[in-house]
C-alpha cells in the first residue's frame, strides 16, 4: 500500500496591517492679553462731498500729511505731495516703497480716480475666460467685469492697511454721487454717497467695502435751507459724521456734526482722540 505525503500547506497570507492613524496636527499655543478702555491708533478716513466743496484742504489739516495726487487736486494748496502716478501698479508700487517714511498721513486724492486705474489694470492684465483680451468690462459677461474691478480693487485696500500697521493715517478722498436707496420700510429716497462701483445687486460693490473698512467716513455738505421750493445757502460748510437720509456718514468716535471752516483742524483733534 502506497501512502501519499500530504501536500505542503500554502504560507501563510501577510496579514494586511491597518493604516496608521495620522497624528493630529497640535493646538497652537498662543497668550492672550484682555485690554479695556479706547485705543488709540492711527485712523481710517474717508472724506467727501462735491468738487471744490473743501476735502483737499481738510485732509492738508491732518497731521504731517502727504498727498497721493493721482488727479491733479492739490494744484492750488501749499502741500507735500507725490506726482507722476499715472497707473495703478504705480500707485501700489509707492504703497510698497519706503517713499512714504516720516509721514504721519497718506492722503488718496482721490479713491474715485484710483477706480479708474483699477478698471485699467483690470482690463490690461485679465483676460477672458477664453483666453482674449477686451476692451470694456461688458465684455468679460455680466457683472463679472465688476467682480474683476473689485478683486483688484480689494489689493489696493490691503497695500493702505499695510501703511494702517506702519502706524500712518489713510486718508481717502472721494467725489459724490447721488443713489437711489432702496427702503423696505416705505418709500424709495434718493442719498449723497462716495462715487465707487456699487451695482444694484450689492455684489461686488467697492463702495459698501470702502464705507465698512473706514473708521470715519465723513460727508462735506454746504448748508442749504428749502424755502418755496428753492434752496438757500449762506456759503457755510458741515462735515457730517453720521448717516441721515441725504447722506451716508459714520464715525467712530465723532457723534455730532462739525461746522466746517477752512484751517480749523478741530475735526481731525476728535477723530484721533485728542492726539494730532
Amino acid at each position: 500500500m502506497t501512502i501519499t505525503p500530504p501536500k505542503p500547506l500554502p504560507p501563510p497570507t501577510a496579514q494586511r496591517q491597518p493604516p496608521a492613524k495620522a497624528a493630529l496636527p497640535q493646538t497652537p499655543s498662543r497668550e492672550f492679553a484682555v485690554s479695556s478702555g479706547r485705543v488709540t491708533g492711527p485712523q481710517r478716513v474717508v472724506i467727501y462731498g462735491s468738487g471744490g466743496i473743501g476735502k483737499s484742504s481738510l485732509a492738508a489739516l491732518a497731521p504731517n500729511p502727504v498727498f497721493i495726487d493721482i488727479e491733479s487736486g492739490t494744484r492750488e494748496l501749499d502741500v507735500r505731495r507725490f506726482d507722476g502716478i499715472e497707473t495703478f501698479e504705480d500707485l501700489r508700487a509707492l504703497l510698497h516703497s519706503d517713499k512714504l517714511d516720516g509721514f504721519q498721513t497718506i492722503v488718496l486724492d482721490s479713491a474715485t480716480k484710483a477706480e479708474e486705474l483699477a478698471i485699467a489694470f483690470t482690463l490690461a492684465t485679465i483676460p477672458h475666460e477664453k483666453g482674449h483680451y477686451i476692451q470694456r468690462l461688458e465684455g468679460y459677461g455680466f457683472s463679472k467685469g465688476l467682480g474683476h474691478v473689485y478683486d483688484t480693487y480689494m489689493l489696493l485696500l490691503q497695500d493702505l492697511d499695510r501703511q494702517i500697521r506702519k502706524e500712518r493715517n489713510v486718508v481717502l478722498i472721494a467725489h459724490d454721487c447721488i443713489n437711489d436707496v432702496p427702503n423696505p420700510v416705505g418709500e424709495d429716497f434718493i442719498r449723497y454717497e462716495p462715487h465707487l462701483q456699487s451695482p444694484k445687486s450689492g455684489k461686488s460693490s467697492i463702495r459698501n467695502r470702502v464705507v465698512q473698512w473706514a473708521d470715519h467716513v465723513l460727508f462735506i455738505g454746504y448748508d442749504v435751507v428749502a424755502k418755496d421750493g428753492k434752496g438757500h445757502g449762506g456759503g457755510t460748510r458741515t462735515i457730517w459724521t453720521t448717516e441721515r437720509p441725504d447722506h451716508v456718514a459714520k464715525s467712530r468716535s465723532v457723534a455730532e456734526p462739525v461746522l466746517f471752516n477752512l484751517g480749523d483742524d478741530t475735526i481731525w483733534t476728535m477723530l484721533l482722540g485728542g492726539v494730532k
